[in-house]
């Protein structure tokens, strides 16, 4: 793809709008529907022919005017060929490893991959004769090793999910592509902002695009995009599981794309500012944020994407329970919930020892997953501060 002349502020603010077809109006309308009516026979007998097409509407399931606007603005500004959406970020990356892989196929997964993924090759995969190796997310080129005749795919996630391992990524694609082995990497933590995973080789790159590219906690959408070499197996694929995500979502998901800039923008300086404060803390161990001069991945952050989001964690000293719900439930601005990626600031508990299996989680003190929201800093750390204050008492 040719390299942009406009930066990517100015092509979100413009991409996939066309005002012909919205009558003048700024923004795509909503498709809602399902049949779509040919205007004669020979067109009718064509459709399978056109549904090759990345943007012909045959028929609702396969996309509307606003989804395929939607799939390539992520495909454009992400630098890929070409792009699908699905109805939620976890559908995204399943569909891809179902598109990839047969019975006898052998697959290697970061041992820090979203939990679900992980639930999803041991049991889903597994019962069709698919076998998944997890592996340290800091192997890098000696991923050679696990190599085997039958593996199909190589599974990324940088920085890792909850523990934040930044990955080489051109060193692992490097042995993909010697042995022919199709890599994924879950890119939703940077977006297509912060990391290009196509310009370092990669061949799928998967968004939940429910968290950052929405923003606003409204709606389930995931987002594949691929390089032409793969993308049309892994559409028809996709295709013929079902899935495609619903009308109303596509609109929310284009639109949260308008902002993307901004909003990451200030979750990546807020970010940093309050993880920074947490890292004085005397109850705080650790702060894992890859953004930060100590963390081990940062060498490798700093060379391969251009930013972080707000999301990273910490390891809080050893405290008892009762300490631990005293200090998370006085909170009145960090809410307990899944997900991230929307304007609100969020913290939970988390302990991966309990499904890691190529790495050692050796971590005494409770870790926690933070995301830092758009609300003012101040506020937040304050707000912080006297949920230390409660965990001391």
């Amino acid at each position: 793809m040719n390299k942009p002349k406009h930066s990517v502020n100015t092509l979100l603010a413009h991409l996939g709008r066309d005002r012909a077809e919205s009558c003048g109006f700024v923004n795509l309308p909503i498709y809602h529907g399902s049949t779509v009516l040919y205007e004669n026979l020979e067109d009718f007998l064509n459709a399978e022919q056109k549904r090759k097409a990345l943007d012909e509407v045959t028929y609702g399931r396969f996309g509307t005017p606003l989804s395929f606007a939607l799939e390539q603005t992520v495909a454009q500004i992400e630098g890929a060929f070409a792009g699908i959406t699905t109805s939620s970020g976890l559908a995204a990356l399943v569909e891809t490893l179902k598109a990839f892989t047969r019975a006898g196929s052998h697959v290697l997964a970061t041992d820090s991959v979203y939990k679900p993924v992980r639930a999803f090759c041991d049991q889903t995969l597994r019962r069709y004769g698919v076998e998944t190796t997890y592996y340290d997310p800091l192997i890098g080129s000696d991923i050679q090793d696990l190599i085997r005749p039958n593996t199909a795919m190589i599974v990324l996630e940088s920085p890792g999910s909850q523990t934040f391992e930044v990955q080489d990524i051109p060193a692992i694609v490097r042995v993909a592509k010697k042995h022919d082995i199709v890599t994924m990497i879950d890119n939703t933590w940077a977006t297509p902002l912060y990391l290009n995973p196509f310009e370092l080789g990669v061949d799928v790159s998967v968004h939940a695009a429910t968290k950052y590219i929405t923003g606003h906690s409204d709606a389930m959408l995931g987002i594949i995009n691929a390089t032409e070499k793969v993308f049309y197996d892994l559409r028809d694929s996709v295709r013929l599981s079902g899935q495609c995500a619903g009308p109303d979502v596509v609109f929310l998901g284009l639109r949260g794309l308008r902002t993307l800039p901004t909003r990451l923008k200030q979750h990546y300086q807020s970010g940093l500012e309050v993880a920074e404060w947490i890292a004085q803390r005397p109850e705080v161990a650790r702060v894992i944020h890859p953004a930060m001069p100590h963390d081990p991945g940062h060498a490798i952050w700093k060379r391969d994407f251009t930013g972080a989001s707000g999301l990273f964690a910490f390891i809080l000293n050893e405290y008892t329970d009762d300490a631990l719900s005293a200090f998370f439930n006085r909170s009145k601005l960090f809410g307990l919930g899944y997900s991230w990626g929307g304007f609100e600031s969020l913290m939970i508990p988390f302990d991966p020892r309990s499904y890691r299996t190529a790495t050692e989680w050796d971590v005494s003190g409770q870790a926690v997953r933070i995301h830092v929201g758009l609300e003012d800093t101040a506020d937040l750390i304050a707000d912080l501060e006297t949920c230390f204050d409660q965990l001391n008492r």
